[in-house]
């Protein structure tokens, strides 16, 4: 049930804050804003608040602002989408998936900060019997400092080190503030596949300031982002594998989270609200993308298109992304019934 909880909440945010965005910019700019709905289809609750319709719907799978003229016949009424400077259509637009990464610069943020991070040490919490590190003389609460003659300074360097060993090496500790040196032999872990000796980090939560955790909130969101556009030219390129993950899939990656703990929820939330962002702007018929796109046409032109050839175009970006939406899923729950 709590895995099930997280999947909704983390869904519903993630498509709340985004359209939030929409809704938002739109109303700074006077725009009149019919509807504001989670979900899809017949609607659980609905409630009037002014001039706008606030709703929750039965599908938690999405979500949408409906701005007034956006759809239907075009009025003289200067509050209608259509009849904004361009510049204001442009950023209400963008305002979607630009707030998705902002969500995930705060989620990673709280992450590192607040919440903290669980981190491995160099200390050894258990030294495994009848591996190499236990008979050499390694012990619980040893804490390694030097491997051969590199120093070393966090797990990963630790980790690294060892695992680029195939035979001797000499490890360095520090125990009871005496340095000691122990000589031991990795051993080849046929299930890990890489060289081992048998060592168990401490773990500590490592917590930053406030203005460190933005930083590397927004460090770890731009390195993300510049990881989703390096894939993308891989697969446009033909040099990367086609391979999404639909709501199936998506749900089982936030229920193994939840499962791990509130951090791993956490970061994986902040991931995802950076992904929805960055495939928004995608010039996808029915994406924000693709609005973006037809209003640069539109500015290069001088002339929007036709209302109804436009709205024809998202109909069957709809259509096309739902059927890839119906396959993503099939292969999701075939992986699932094979796992």
């Amino acid at each position: 049930m709590t895995t099930v909880i997280a999947v909704i909440v983390v869904f519903g945010v993630l498509v709340a804050w985004h359209e939030l965005g929409h809704f938002f910019v739109a109303k700074s700019f006077g725009m009149r804003v019919n509807e504001y709905s989670l979900g899809f289809g017949p609607s659980l609750f609905k409630h009037k608040w002014g001039e706008t319709q606030y709703a929750l719907r039965i599908i938690p799978l999405g979500g949408y602002v409906r701005l007034a003229g956006m759809e239907g016949d075009k009025t003289e009424d200067p509050r209608e989408f259509p009849n904004r400077p361009l510049w204001q259509r442009f950023l209400v637009v963008l305002a979607g998936p630009f707030m998705n990464l902002v969500l995930a610069v705060i989620l990673y943020a709280v992450a590192f900060g607040p919440v903290g991070i669980p981190t491995a040490t160099t200390t050894i919490q258990q030294a495994l019997p009848h591996y190499p590190a236990y008979e050499a003389g390694i012990r619980p609460g040893d804490k390694i400092v030097k491997i051969d003659h590199t120093r070393i300074t966090n797990w990963e360097e630790l980790a690294s080190a060892i695992t680029s060993h195939q035979k001797h090496i000499d490890v360095s500790v520090i125990r009871h503030g005496r340095l000691h040196t122990y000589g031991m032999k990795t051993r080849y872990d046929k299930a890990l596949h890489r060289y081992v000796v048998g060592i168990k980090p401490t773990v500590v939560t490592v917590h930053v300031n406030p203005l460190q955790a933005i930083h590397d909130g927004v460090i770890q969101t731009v390195q993300l982002t510049g990881s989703w556009f390096g894939a993308l030219f891989r697969l446009v390129e033909g040099r990367g594998p086609f391979d999404l993950t639909g709501p199936v899939g998506i749900a089982e990656l936030v229920s193994s989270a939840a499962q791990s703990g509130f951090v791993n929820l956490l970061v994986l939330s902040a991931a995802l609200s950076a992904n929805l962002g960055l495939f928004n702007i995608l010039p996808i018929p029915v994406l924000d993308g693709s609005r973006l796109f037809f209003l640069i046409v539109e500015g290069i032109r001088h002339k929007a298109m036709d209302a109804d050839r436009e709205n024809m175009i998202h109909f069957v970006g709809f259509v096309i992304l739902m059927a890839l939406v119906i396959v993503v899923t099939f292969h999701d729950v075939e992986h699932l019934f094979h796992a």
